[in-house]
C-alpha cells in the first residue's frame, strides 16, 4: 500500500471517529473479498451515495437518438428499473452506504409514487445488509445537512470507472447523488457482482403487500379461466408510436396526433417511417401480434391476457386481436373499478399489477425489447425456465407488408421460420451475451447434460390443446417440475435437481382444423 494511501486512511479514520451518526455508517473494517482494491479499502465509514432514479424520463437537450430511444422504452417500465439493481452494486463497489432511491416525479407520466409506495423497503433493506449499507434517508453528519454533490457517471462505467471518477468525489464530498443512473454501470462484471445484481432484483426486490395481494388476485383468476395462459406485453401506446416514428395507415390524422406527441422530444430528427420499418423498429400492431401467435400454432381457444396501458386507436385497434383470441382478458376485466382503484390513478403501481401476471404465465410475449420485457426474460429464466417469444420485427415487419399477396399457409410457414431464435429457448442466448438482467448466466444453475432435453410445457401444452404443435427434438423425455431454491446457485452450493433444457429448432407445425377460418380472416 502505498505512503499516499497509508495517509488518506489514517487521515478519513481520524475524521470518522469523530462523527456523530456512528449507527448509520458503514463499518470501518472492509469487507475481506474488497482488501485487494487498494483504493477501496482506503475509505473511511462516513460515505453516503444517493441515487436519483427515473429522471431519465425526460430526455436532455444533449441526448442522441439512441439514449432518447432507451429512455422511452422505459414507458410503463418504471417499477423494473435496472439503475435500482445496479444502484446496489454501485454502492458496493465504492464501499458506501446506499440512500433509498429516490424516484422522479417529474416526467409526463406524472406518477407520485415514492419507492416505499412499490416495493418493501423493510425487506429490501434487511435482505441486503450482509452486501450494502442502506439507510431511508440522508442523515445529519456531525449535526448538520450535507448537501450532496451532484454528479452523472459515463453509460456502461466499469468498477474501475467508478473507483477513478466517484470515489474520489465521495471522499472529499462525503455524500454524493448520481443522476439519470440508466445504464450507467458495465453489463459485464465479475462473477461476484453479477451475482449480487441477482440477489437485488430477484429477492430484494419485493413489491409491497397491496400490490402483490392484487397481483396474485389476478393470476389467480386467469389460472381459473385456464391453467397455461398467455400473457402479452403490448406496448402499442400513443408515445411509443409517437417516437417510433413509424406510420399505421391511419393518414393525416395519424400523422397530426402521433406528431403532437413527437413533438416532446426536442431533437429527435424527421423520421422515415418506411426505413424504420424495415429495421425492425416498428411495434406490430395488435392484429399483426394476433397472426404471428396463430402462425405459431396457438389457436382461438388459447386465453390471452393482455397488459398495456392506452392503446392508440382504442377498441377499434383492438378488434381484430379479440377476433383473433375471443378470450381476451386485462386487468380491467378480470378486476372491479373498486377492486383497482387505489391503483388506478398511478401508472408504476398498473405496470405493476401486469407485471405480476405476466411473470407467472406459462408464455409471455413482448411487442418490444424494453426494460419490463428483458427484466421478465430474465426473470423467467432464472426461476427455472419459462418461455418468452420475441416478434422477429425486422423479418415480420416485411412480412407483413406482403401478406396480401400470399396463402395463410405460405405466411405461417415464414412466420415459423423466422421466428427461430425468439421463441425463448433456455439456451438461445449465449453464456454473457445479451444484457446481463435479460440473462443472468452467471446466476443461473447450468445442467451438468447438454443432452438433456425436455419440452416447454407452456408452449407444448397450449398448442397440443388446439391440435397444433411443435415436433421437438428427445420428446421421450417428460416434462418435469423444477423445485426451485432460492440462492442455490448464488451461494454455489451443490444443486441436486438440474436445470432441463428445451429445445424447439424444429418447427414442423400441423395446421388446425380453423385453417380455413384463419385463410379467411387473413385474406380481409
Amino acid at each position: 500500500m502505498s505512503t499516499t494511501t497509508i495517509e488518506r486512511k489514517k487521515h478519513l479514520t481520524t475524521h470518522a471517529d469523530k462523527s456523530r451518526i456512528i449507527g448509520l455508517l458503514l463499518a470501518s473494517v472492509l469487507r475481506s473479498r474488497l482488501l485487494n482494491r487498494t483504493l477501496i479499502s482506503a475509505i473511511s465509514a462516513s460515505l453516503l451515495l444517493l441515487f436519483a432514479l427515473l429522471s431519465l424520463f425526460v430526455p436532455s437537450p444533449t441526448q442522441d437518438n439512441a439514449q432518447v430511444r432507451s429512455m422511452l422504452e422505459t414507458y410503463q417500465d418504471s417499477v423494473f428499473r435496472v439503475p435500482i439493481i445496479d444502484a446496489v452494486v454501485a454502492a458496493y463497489i465504492l464501499n458506501a452506504t446506499l440512500i433509498v432511491p429516490e424516484l422522479d416525479h417529474t416526467s409526463f407520466w406524472k406518477d407520485t409514487s415514492n419507492f416505499s409506495e412499490l416495493f418493501d423497503t423493510h425487506w429490501f433493506i434487511t435482505f441486503l445488509r450482509n452486501d450494502v449499507s442502506i439507510v431511508k434517508h440522508l442523515p445529519n453528519l456531525e449535526g448538520k445537512f450535507v448537501a450532496p454533490y451532484t454528479l452523472r457517471v459515463p453509460r456502461k462505467c466499469s468498477p474501475k470507472c467508478y473507483e477513478d471518477r466517484v470515489l474520489p468525489l465521495l471522499v472529499r464530498k462525503r455524500a454524493v447523488r448520481l443522476t439519470k443512473f440508466d445504464y450507467r454501470l458495465a453489463n459485464m462484471l465479475d462473477e461476484d457482482l453479477q451475482k449480487l445484481r441477482c440477489r437485488v432484483n430477484y429477492h430484494a426486490l419485493k413489491f409491497t403487500d397491496s400490490i402483490q395481494e392484487m397481483g396474485n388476485l389476478l393470476v389467480e383468476r386467469m389460472k381459473m379461466k385456464s391453467k397455461h395462459f398467455i400473457a402479452l406485453h403490448l406496448r402499442f401506446e400513443p408515445d411509443m408510436l409517437a417516437f417510433s416514428g413509424c406510420y399505421y395507415g391511419g393518414g393525416e390524422k395519424e400523422k397530426k396526433e402521433l406528431g403532437e406527441i413527437r413533438k416532446r422530444w426536442k431533437n429527435l430528427h424527421a423520421s422515415n417511417p418506411d426505413k424504420v420499418r424495415r429495421h425492425g423498429r416498428c411495434p406490430l400492431t395488435p392484429e399483426e401480434v394476433g397472426l404471428m401467435l396463430r402462425a405459431l400454432g396457438f389457436g382461438s381457444d388459447i386465453h390471452l391476457y393482455v397488459a398495456s396501458g392506452e392503446i392508440y386507436g382504442g377498441e377499434e385497434t383492438l378488434a381484430p386481436l379479440k377476433a383473433l383470441f375471443p378470450n381476451f382478458h386485462s386487468k380491467e376485466t378480470i378486476a372491479s373499478k373498486e377492486e383497482l382503484a387505489q391503483f388506478v390513478s398511478f401508472s408504476s403501481r398498473m405496470a405493476a399489477l401486469d407485471f405480476i401476471v405476466c411473470d407467472d404465465s406459462a408464455v409471455f410475449v413482448t411487442n418490444n425489447n424494453g426494460n419490463m420485457a428483458k427484466i421478465l426474460a430474465g426473470r423467467r429464466r432464472y426461476f427455472g425456465h419459462k418461455p418468452t417469444i420475441r416478434p422477429n420485427a425486422k423479418k415480420l415487419n416485411q412480412l407483413f407488408v406482403k401478406k396480401n399477396n400470399m396463402t395463410w399457409e405460405e405466411f405461417a410457414s415464414r412466420v415459423r421460420t423466422f421466428q427461430v431464435g425468439f421463441m425463448g429457448e433456455p439456451n438461445e442466448l449465449r453464456p454473457g451475451s445479451g444484457e446481463f438482467h435479460e440473462n443472468p448466466s452467471s446466476c443461473i444453475c447450468q445442467n451438468s447434460s447438454s443432452e438433456s432435453e425436455v419440452k416447454t410445457e407452456g408452449i407444448s401444452y397450449l398448442q397440443n390443446q388446439t391440435r397444433e404443435y411443435y415436433e421437438v427434438n428427445n420428446t421421450k423425455n417428460k416434462v418435469e417440475e423444477q423445485e426451485w431454491s432460492e440462492g442455490d446457485c448464488l451461494n454455489n452450493k451443490k444443486k441436486q435437481n438440474r436445470l432441463k433444457v428445451t429445445k424447439l429448432d424444429s418447427l414442423s407445425l400441423l395446421m388446425s382444423t380453423d385453417q380455413a377460418e384463419l385463410q379467411e380472416f387473413f385474406s380481409d
